[in-house]
């Protein structure tokens, strides 16, 4: 039995070990990429794991907003992506936001807004007992079962009558207005807390917005957490919404959110022509985009799997 066991722990830790490493042999290959040179043959001829000329050069064409092409030849200087540079009165140049500190705040704003819309919204429905409260309930699973973007039409429409497409931050408005339909892991991790402790508050003369935010929200820091990193991941690397409202290509470079702007450097322009030209600025793009979400998981790892299973042991 010892040598049985012995052996199919072997068995699955190579099983294992196998999966390991194709999942995580893209992200090591798009790390490398991120340090070619530029005169390296792009994604179309790379067969190479290694790069050919090992370089910094695309993290700093990054932050000097330039794009080379394949035989170093300058193709773009104001391509903002930690910095946009405008022409201002005096007829020089101001620096103002790229797409990724515009993104990151925009992130940041949604995470916020989301995370207080969410959390209310499961407190109600976790505490409170009203009337069509099942029927509100069911109605939102169902809805929630089909996929955002379809809606994408009537809201570009609807935003186009009142001359609010094409701005970067109307997508704050779009990512928060539903995010109080996202509830339902939230109201199961609030179910598990004791109600007699909002009752007994309650005969201290609480109000429901005290229990809420001085009694509930320290007890659910889990929950907090886990609502908080998916609401900012869902701004921070959404590509559909953001593509769709800021009108793709047809944009000015100033609105593009991150993923829009990572997009067409595979792409090579705005007319999505000589694509993969700068593939190895949008490898370096990926992975300065990717290491704020890594820092603040590894940070919060421990109440990210709390709140998620917390969250799933009532519904």
């Amino acid at each position: 039995m010892k040598a049985r066991r012995i052996t199919l722990d072997v068995i699955v830790y190579i099983i294992l070990t196998i999966l390991s490493l194709i999942w995580i042999s893209p992200i090591l290959w798009l790390i490398l990429q991120s340090f070619t040179g530029t005169r390296t043959p792009t994604i179309a001829s790379q067969a190479d794991f290694w790069p050919e000329v090992w370089s910094f050069e695309q993290y700093v064409n990054l932050f000097t907003n330039k794009v080379y092409d394949t035989s170093g030849a300058l193709i773009d200087s104001n391509y903002n992506f930690f910095f946009m540079n405008v022409a201002n009165d005096s007829g020089g140049l101001t620096p103002t936001l790229g797409a990724f500190p515009a993104t990151l705040l925009l992130a940041l704003i949604c995470m916020v807004f989301s995370t207080l819309l969410t959390l209310m919204s499961a407190y109600g429905l976790s505490r409170l007992r009203f009337k069509s409260r099942g029927a509100m309930m069911r109605i939102n699973l169902v809805m929630g079962m089909f996929p955002g973007f379809l809606s994408l039409i009537i809201m570009y429409w609807l935003l186009k009558a009142v001359n609010l497409t094409g701005n970067i931050w109307i997508l704050a408005v779009i990512y928060c207005a539903g995010a109080g339909m996202g509830y339902y892991i939230s109201k199961g991790f609030f179910d598990t807390i004791s109600k007699q402790i909002d009752e007994a508050a309650m005969v201290d003369g609480a109000t429901r917005f005290q229990i809420f935010y001085k009694i509930i929200l320290p007890l659910s820091k889990p929950i907090v957490v886990y609502t908080a990193l998916t609401a900012f991941m869902a701004p921070w690397g959404e590509y559909i919404t953001s593509s769709y409202m800021l009108g793709g290509y047809s944009t000015q470079k100033d609105n593009w959110t991150v993923a829009l702007l990572l997009r067409n450097f595979i792409y090579g322009g705005d007319d999505g022509k000589n694509k993969n030209s700068y593939w190895g600025q949008f490898c370096a793009g990926a992975v300065i985009v990717s290491i704020p979400v890594v820092i603040v998981f590894l940070c919060m790892q421990k109440y990210y799997i709390s709140g998620v299973t917390g969250g799933a042991v009532k519904g």
